[in-house]
């Protein structure tokens, strides 16, 4: 039998496709992609998923572990709140106060991080609380002050309590407001706001208690600074005899003389104080003070400073324990007295006119490594307030003659005036009052909280003041 008569073997029958393979047939996803074998993706697929997955993959680790410390602390004071207080009673409550970061528009910075970071802590024990904010430099000073003030007129009965304030069932007497008071607190928010406070604080109790119009006393000296003052226009004509009956025009009716230009008679500033002595002077030791928490709190700006913001925004688990310990030692109430500053002791041949250096701060240099990261031309702040004040003045002289000669009608306005008004002599006044009351305030607020400038310090707030501690730290202290 020859190879060609071998018999050839049957053709192998084709696998009928399988029902998933038949479905798809019908759903238009092509079927050859079931054939296709898993593979690693390209080299730059590798470089961007594995960068976005560690991004990702930190991010979420951080705010987890955000949400567990939150949740720790707020387990531990949580029994605070449980406790059973009389219907009319005051909750415990604190005073929060938040002065303007240097360089930041946004006044309210401080108090958002007291907010988002210490607030839940205080909320879980049922602790309340006041925010109290600087919109600008100072303004925190001269609030602590002036509350200072109101406090020492109503204890030496300068200012009586309302009679109607008395019939509220809500009424306290200011013995068991001031109890009150000492067992809530104050907390401190930054740098700044420390400085502020210890300003306030000494100037409340070492001024007058007379109540004092700074407005009315800013007027006062502009009135006399001669800008606004008519110019002296020499006569050309000069009679030789002069009438001895001269006519003097009536200021009220003459069109010579502009509206601001009659000015009633100043009063005579009032030189005595209608508050005793005795009760004036300022006290030689002042009452307790509620404890101070101080927090720490820096507010990174500017383009420089952005790596650090990105580092901080991945790493919110930082913020969140610090604000969280701060709100457990506040609930807590572990105190002990503030470190006073130290001065070095002059030696026995020393000059008795050299002043006295600091050695240390003692607890007043809290977060002085936050004003390494102030803006270098905040320093240049007084400069530009001058230079501003400068170009006022340069200007004014111009804008005031054209006030006045509107006002007397000895020209008609140009299109332009007619369109957009110049401001008229009393506007220009008004304009001048709020620009160097600002000035002088923001002047005064930066050399308050400047990098140069030591915390305020008085003897007599030795033994007075305390800050709050952990229960585990400074244990050997008084009053821990």
């Amino acid at each position: 039998m020859s190879a060609s008569n071998a018999t050839a073997p049957p053709p192998l029958e084709a696998k009928p496709p399988s029902g998933f393979r038949t479905a798809l047939r019908y759903t238009g996803i092509p079927v050859s992609w079931l054939d296709k074998r898993p593979k690693l993706p390209s080299r730059n697929w590798l470089i961007f998923l594995s960068v976005t997955s560690t991004i990702t993959g930190y991010l979420i680790y951080d705010r987890r572990q955000c949400k567990r410390i939150k949740q720790h602390y707020i387990d531990l004071v949580k029994e605070q709140a449980d406790e059973l207080v009389d219907p009319l009673a005051w909750p415990r409550k604190v005073t929060v106060y938040g002065a303007k970061w240097p360089g930041d528009e946004d006044y309210d910075q401080a108090n958002k991080y007291f907010r988002k970071f210490v607030k839940p802590i205080l909320v879980a024990a049922a602790v309340d609380f006041e925010l109290v904010s600087g919109k600008r430099h100072g303004d925190l000073a001269e609030r602590v002050a002036e509350d200072i003030r109101k406090r020492r007129r109503l204890d030496l009965g300068i200012d009586p309590i309302p009679e109607i304030a008395k019939a509220l069932p809500t009424y306290k007497a200011p013995e068991e407001v001031a109890k009150h008071r000492l067992d809530g607190g104050i907390v401190i928010i930054g740098r700044p706001t420390l400085k502020e406070f210890m300003a306030g604080l000494k100037r409340g109790w070492s001024d007058s208690l007379d109540k004092v119009d700074h407005e009315e006393l800013l007027a006062r000296e502009l009135e006399s600074d001669g800008h606004f003052d008519e110019p002296e226009e020499p006569s050309e004509d000069i009679p030789a005899f002069p009438d001895p009956n001269p006519t003097i025009p009536n200021a009220q009716n003459s069109p010579v003389f502009s509206p601001l230009q009659v000015r009633p008679p100043t009063p005579p500033v009032k030189s005595k104080s209608i508050i005793p002595d005795a009760m004036n002077a300022p006290p030689s030791t002042i009452p307790p003070v509620p404890p101070l928490l101080l927090l720490t709190f820096t507010n990174h700006i500017g383009l420089s400073q952005i790596p650090i913001m990105i580092w901080e925004w991945f790493n919110q688990r930082h913020k969140v324990r610090s604000g969280a310990e701060a709100g457990y030692r506040l609930v807590m109430k572990h105190t002990r007295s503030i470190i006073p500053p130290t001065e070095e002791p002059k030696t026995v041949f020393a000059d008795i006119t050299t002043p006295e250096t600091v050695v240390s701060q003692g607890d007043l240099d809290f977060d002085k490594e936050a004003e390494s990261w102030f803006k270098n031309s905040l320093s240049k702040i007084p400069a530009d307030i001058e230079k501003a004040r400068a170009t006022y003045y340069k200007d004014l002289p111009g804008r005031l003659a054209t006030a006045r000669e509107l006002a007397r009608g000895l020209r008609e306005p140009t299109k332009e005036e007619v369109n957009n008004p110049p401001p008229s002599e009393v506007e220009l006044s008004a304009e001048r009052m709020k620009k160097e009351l600002r000035w002088r305030r923001d002047v005064d607020g930066w050399e308050l909280i400047k990098p140069q400038q030591h915390v305020v310090w008085d003897d007599r707030f030795r033994g007075v003041l305390r800050i709050f501690i952990d229960k585990d730290r400074d244990a050997s202290s008084p009053g821990s």
